[in-house]
């Protein structure tokens, strides 16, 4: 499978594109500036801030699926991340690219019906506009007529550095904790889940969650 990652020189999407090309994926690293990927793949540019029709058709051409890592903190730009999904929807079909995945967040899970994590008192200030841009994406997916077939990843409260702990589990909008009260995960075994739906596509045109 020949997969492009959108943010590979992040660190989700990094890691994402080191679990690929272990699996022995064809990987290209779509990226703003191409000297900070060191892996040896293919590398193509993409300024999200200016993109175009054309630039995301050159892109992303001949690849199967899209993952995306896109965050706005870095920049303090967090309306990018629901332009971008919006962009991409449009666009992708003019590369002839089936498929995306979305790095998503945990702040839009359910912690009641209709009661959304990111809106509890206890949810952390810091995060809080990076939780409701990523709320603002997964709205864009819900409400798209785009022909692209999508799958929006949500990751547990916590996703830390570190290796595999063991099976992840996967969930839908509910968010879900382990056996001790917790709800997390780690990059790497996220990186993992988000791989097994890219190989597999069991969940087209939804959002999942992916925690311990």
């Amino acid at each position: 499978m020949k997969l492009a990652v959108l943010g590979a020189t992040g660190w989700i999407g990094g890691t994402i594109m080191q679990q690929a090309i272990s699996r022995g994926h064809e990987v290209v690293a779509v990226v703003r500036d191409a000297s900070k990927v060191t892996q040896d793949v293919a590398v193509r540019t993409l300024d999200l801030t200016t993109m175009t029709s054309d630039a995301i058709a050159s892109a992303f051409a001949d690849v199967d699926v899209v993952i995306a890592s896109i965050g706005g903190r870095a920049a303090q730009n967090h309306q990018v991340v629901a332009q971008t999904a919006k962009q991409l929807l449009q666009h992708l079909p003019k590369a002839g690219t089936p498929r995306l995945l979305w790095v998503g967040g945990a702040g839009s899970l359910e912690v009641a019906p209709g009661v959304t994590l990111v809106s509890a008192p206890e949810f952390p200030e810091d995060y809080k506009a990076e939780a409701i841009a990523q709320s603002e994406a997964l709205a864009v997916f819900r409400d798209t007529d785009s022909a692209i077939e999508w799958t929006y990843v949500s990751p547990a409260a916590i996703i830390f550095p570190g290796e595999s702990e063991g099976q992840y589990r996967l969930g839908g909008n509910e968010f879900f904790t382990d056996a001790l009260g917790q709800s997390r995960v780690s990059v790497v075994d996220y990186a993992k889940a988000m791989l097994d739906e890219a190989e597999n596509a069991q969940h087209i045109n939804q959002r999942i969650s992916v925690a311990y």
